[in-house]
C-alpha cells in the first residue's frame, strides 16, 4: 500500500500543506479511528442506565420516572446496545444529501406532469376516489411520523435513535407531498379537495377509515419503547406501506395517474431502508437474547389483526376505482408482503 492510500484509509487530513493523522479514540476496547457515523452516535445517550436517574433532576421528576418505566423498564433489552449498527450508517449530513437528490427527482416529476396539464386530464371518478382514499392519508402518515419520533426519542442508543429520526423525516416527506397533491387537484377539480375540515371529517367519520384511525391512535399510546418500535416498524408501518406505496401505486398506474404511481414507488425506497434497519435491529436483539423472539411474537400478534383490519377497510375502496382492484387481491398482496418481511427476521 502506498503512503497516500494508507493515509486515506486512516482518514488523515491535509491541513496547510501538512498531513495530519487522525488519532484513535479510546471509546472502543481496540484503539482505532471511528467513522463519522460512530463519532456522532457512540454512547451519545449518556443517560441510559444512569444512576440514580437518567437526567440531572430529582429522581421522582416526571421525565425521569417516564424514562425509567418505559425505557429502562421495557422488557426489550440487551446488555449492550452500543454495538448495533444501522446498515445504512447515515449521519445527518448523509441523510440530507440523499434526500435532497430524491426530492429533486420528485420535484422534476411534478414539474413534468404539470406541464402536461396532468391534474385536469384525470377522470372525475378517479379524483372522487382520491378524495376519500388518498387525501386523508396525511392524517395516518402524521401518526406514523409521530410514532417513529417517539420510539426514537425513547431508544437506548443513538445508533437506534438516529435511524428513527430519519424514518420520521421520511414520513413527513410523504405526507407533505400528499398535501401538495390535494391542493393541486383542487385548482382543477374543486376547492373542496383542499378543505382540511372536509378531509378531517372523512378521517374521523368515514367507515372505511375508522379501523385505520383506531390502530393509529392506539399506536400513539404504546408507551413502552420496545412495543412502540415493534408495533410501528414490525406491524403497522409495513402493512400500511404495502397498502399505500405498493398496492395504491399499482392502482394509480391502472387508472392513468402515473404521477402518483411514480411518487409512491419513490417513497417505497424510504420504506425499504426502514425495513433493512428494522431487520438488523431485531436480529441484533434476538441473537443476544433468544427469548426476545417470544416477546416480539407476542407484540406482533397483539397488533397484527388490528393492522390487517385497517388495511381491509381501505382495500374496499380500491374496488371503487374506475379500473378497480378486488379487495381480496389487495389484502393478499398486503399479507404476503408482511409475511415475507417477518420471515427475514425469523418471526413469521
Amino acid at each position: 500500500m502506498s503512503k497516500e492510500s494508507g493515509a486515506r484509509a486512516r482518514g488523515d487530513r491535509q491541513v496547510g500543506g501538512l498531513r495530519r493523522k487522525r488519532k484513535a479514540w479510546s471509546l472502543w476496547e481496540e484503539r482505532r479511528v471511528p467513522s463519522d457515523y460512530e463519532v456522532v452516535s457512540h454512547r451519545f445517550h449518556y443517560h441510559f442506565r444512569r444512576e440514580p436517574a437518567p437526567f440531572d433532576l430529582d429522581p421522582n421528576h416526571p421525565i425521569n420516572r417516564w424514562y425509567l418505566k418505559h425505557r429502562e423498564g421495557s422488557p426489550f433489552q440487551v446488555d449492550d446496545w452500543e454495538q448495533f449498527r444501522d446498515p445504512a450508517r447515515l449521519t445527518y449530513k448523509d441523510y440530507v444529501t440523499l434526500q435532497k437528490d430524491r426530492e429533486l427527482y420528485v420535484d422534476q416529476l411534478i414539474d413534468d406532469f404539470e406541464r402536461e396539464d396532468h391534474y385536469r386530464r384525470l377522470p372525475k371518478a378517479w379524483v372522487d376516489l382520491l378524495e376519500v382514499l388518498y387525501i386523508p392519508s396525511r392524517f395516518s402518515g402524521h401518526v406514523l411520523q409521530m410514532s417513529a419520533m417517539y420510539w426514537a426519542q425513547m431508544a437506548p442508543s443513538a445508533y437506534i435513535t438516529n435511524a428513527g429520526y430519519f424514518q420520521g423525516a421520511d414520513e413527513l416527506r410523504r405526507l407533505q407531498r400528499s398535501a401538495y397533491i390535494a391542493k393541486a387537484l383542487s385548482l382543477d377539480h374543486g376547492e373542496h379537495l383542499a378543505d382540511s375540515e372536509r378531509t378531517r371529517a372523512i378521517w374521523e367519520d368515514d367507515p372505511h377509515w375508522q379501523p385505520m384511525r383506531e390502530v393509529m391512535e392506539k399506536l400513539l399510546i404504546a408507551y413502552d419503547w420496545g412495543e412502540s418500535f415493534v408495533a410501528t416498524n414490525l406491524v403497522v408501518k409495513p402493512v400500511y406501506d404495502a397498502l399505500m406505496n405498493v398496492a395504491f401505486s399499482g392502482l394509480a398506474e391502472q387508472n392513468g395517474d402515473d404521477l402518483l404511481h411514480l411518487m409512491h414507488r419513490d417513497f417505497q425506497l424510504d420504506s425499504e431502508r426502514a425495513a433493512n434497519f428494522t431487520v438488523a435491529l431485531v436480529r441484533y436483539a434476538t441473537e443476544r437474547v433468544s427469548d426476545h423472539r417470544r416477546l416480539l411474537g407476542e407484540w406482533i400478534e397483539k397488533w397484527r389483526e388490528p393492522a390487517y383490519r385497517a388495511a381491509e377497510g381501505l382495500a374496499a375502496l380500491f374496488e371503487k376505482a374506475p379500473h378497480g382492484m378486488a379487495k381480496e387481491a389487495v389484502m393478499d398482496l398486503v399479507r404476503a408482503s408482511h409475511r415475507t418481511f417477518l420471515e427475514r427476521m425469523g418471526l413469521a
